[in-house]
């Protein structure tokens, strides 16, 4: 064994297997306890930096396993091991991850003081952003890099109670750049698809909030139904019927064409497809395939309708036939009442008040001028162009089988303005967007085929070209689909206990550390390990608290308290009309 004076030395390297190394820690050592700087340091420390000194050159590694190696060394005490994995090196005071040299048998290896945790987390520019400190140190910041976080997606993972919600809250503030009541990134365009509603609170200063149910500051969310996928569409409405669906799409390429022409006077009509975001009234389709399905007629040559009631469009009454008679007699048979079935589970969803956000929505409804009020610019300005840098989607207390369409339809909307954009100055080429998807293994599970885990496959896929980035929320990565995790440059990974869970983010890192996973049950609360993209090289973590009153609304009930308290008897009538109405926040009253 190698003697050196120095405070910091604590072993030489033993054996070099590529970037993983041996290193075998002095006797001297042994209390697993040294005091540098005045500050005690502990060794061996899995998760710790260590130095290796090479000339000019310091090379840094990360301690990934601790052991005994079992041999007697000549005072008859177990020789202690770490296991390193290196990760960068330091020329002077500038860090850069991968290394030019390898080390050799015998090299020492110096424990990596704060001094040096500055020199590697070291960070400044604009394309930085501090999100809370080191856990081996509190004077030494984190820093992510911005560009990388959004143009190469993210991954938020962890399990219920590991502070999951507060670290994106901490997060995306710290994005943002929230300080004393200003806004350090103004430009900024972040949208959260909030499937609890819990984020409003945390962000009522930066964000506009829309929601299916909206109270107090928040406003209503629409999702038109004539700006989504026709396909999608027609399957939510009346199921799955090609010849159905061919019928439907020439009625509304149609009504599409003949609102584009008294509408759109930069629009060539003959251009218009189903898939044109162009408004059409969803009333006149039912209508019109409801007349085609059941007519009769009077005559033989078909062109005196047996009427006997008109019906009416807006209020989805059908019209009404004369039976046809047997024979040749008229009335003759017209429509063969195939979709009647079909046509019934439309007109249902139609009038059901839990779908008008999406069916009847509001200014984006054609009215009686044959108009709408608003258009798609300004439901894209409403969720992307306004002063506020965060809008909040809430679409809590959805279904997942109407959470797949919609979701999937507001991606839809999002991403075909980002492709049609870029090349104009307020696109997402130029002013990106990043998507904050939470609860992702409820859409995007390996088993799920739908209009949502379809775009965000596309966008985890081809969002760079276009200045979309994604940043994926879950609390169960191992149901996540493995192309879209795969995709995700940067990983942070809370305290996450299954096991399977944690084998699922160890194969979807990309550093050779994957083996640091295996502590991730013993993370504190708000503590995380990063890797990927946007760091230097992977570390250990606390995110920055928000700000008192920025909390997410996902705090524990307390229950020691609600069930020491007296019994009081309850009425759920209340909690009945809210079901009925698909509004948890209803107060019906005294109930």
């Amino acid at each position: 064994m190698k003697t050196n004076n120095s405070p910091s030395l604590i072993g030489q390297i033993s054996s070099v297997h590529g970037s993983s190394l041996g290193v075998e820690l002095n006797p001297n050592v042994r209390s697993g306890v040294v005091i540098i700087e005045g500050r005690a340091h502990r060794l061996g420390q899995v998760g710790s930096f260590v130095r290796i000194p090479q000339g000019y050159n310091d090379l840094y590694g990360i301690v990934s396993e601790a052991s005994e190696a079992g041999e007697k060394s000549k005072d008859l005490s177990d020789k202690r091991m770490i296991k390193v994995e290196l990760v960068g090196e330091a020329v002077g005071i500038d860090f850069q991850r991968g290394i030019n040299q390898f080390p050799s048998i015998n090299d020492d290896v110096h424990l990596v003081t704060e001094t040096d945790l500055k020199k590697i987390y070291g960070f400044s520019g604009e394309d930085y952003v501090t999100i809370g400190r080191l856990s081996s140190s509190d004077s030494v910041k984190a820093g992510i890099n911005l560009d990388s976080l959004v143009n190469k997606h993210s991954a938020i993972l962890g399990s219920t109670g590991s502070g999951k919600s507060t670290g994106v809250v901490s997060l995306i503030r710290s994005i943002v750049g929230c300080d004393e009541g200003k806004v350090l990134r103004p430009s900024s365009r972040i949208i959260i698809f909030d499937l609890h509603g819990e984020y409003s609170a945390a962000f009522s200063d930066v964000a506009n909030v829309y929601s299916v149910n909206p109270s107090g500051q928040e406003k209503n969310l629409y999702v038109p139904y004539w700006c989504i996928s026709p396909d999608s569409l027609i399957d939510f409405l009346c199921g799955k019927n090609e010849q159905l669906k061919i019928k439907f799409i020439d009625c509304m390429v149609d009504l599409k064409r003949q609102y584009a022409s008294e509408n759109f006077p930069e629009i060539d009509s003959i251009k218009v497809t189903p898939y044109s975001p162009i408004p059409f009234d969803l009333k006149k389709v039912w209508y019109k395939l409801y007349y085609d399905d059941s007519v009769t007629w009077s005559d033989a040559d078909r062109t005196i309708p047996a009427i006997e009631s008109d019906g009416s469009v807006d209020d989805l009454l059908p019209p009404r036939f004369s039976p046809p008679s047997p024979g040749n007699a008229p009335p003759n048979k017209g429509g063969a009442g195939a979709f009647k079935r079909n046509l019934e589970a439309m007109r249902s969803k139609l009038v059901d008040g839990q779908y008008a956000f999406f069916l009847d929505p509001g200014p984006w409804s054609i009215g009686g001028n044959g108009s709408t009020d608003r258009r798609l610019e300004n439901l894209i300005f409403d969720w992307v162009g306004d002063d506020f840098p965060v809008t909040i989607l809430d679409i809590s207390g959805m279904p997942s089988s109407r959470l797949d369409l919609i979701l999937g339809s507001m991606l839809d909307v999002l991403f075909e303005a980002a492709i049609w954009g870029r090349f104009l100055p307020y696109g997402m080429k130029e002013i990106p967007l990043l998507l904050v998807m939470e609860e992702a293994h409820r859409y995007l599970s390996n088993d799920m085929n739908g209009v949502a885990k379809d775009m965000v496959r596309r966008i985890a896929k081809e969002g760079r070209k276009f200045g979309v980035g994604l940043m994926m929320i879950s609390q169960r990565p191992s149901e996540i689909d493995d192309t879209i995790l795969s995709q995700c440059g940067t990983f942070f990974a809370l305290r996450i206990n299954n096991a399977s869970d944690r084998s699922k983010i160890k194969s979807a890192m990309s550093d050779g550390l994957s083996g640091m996973i295996d502590f991730l049950p013993i993370l504190r609360t708000g503590e995380a390990f990063i890797t990927g993209e946007a760091t230097k090289i992977p570390m250990r973590c606390r995110f920055s608290l928000p700000p008192e009153g920025r909390y997410p609304d996902s705090k524990d009930p307390s229950v020691s308290e609600s069930w020491s308290g007296n019994y009081k008897e309850s009425s759920f009538k209340g909690l009945v009309i809210n079901w009925h109405n698909q509004d948890a926040r209803f107060d019906p009253g005294n109930n």
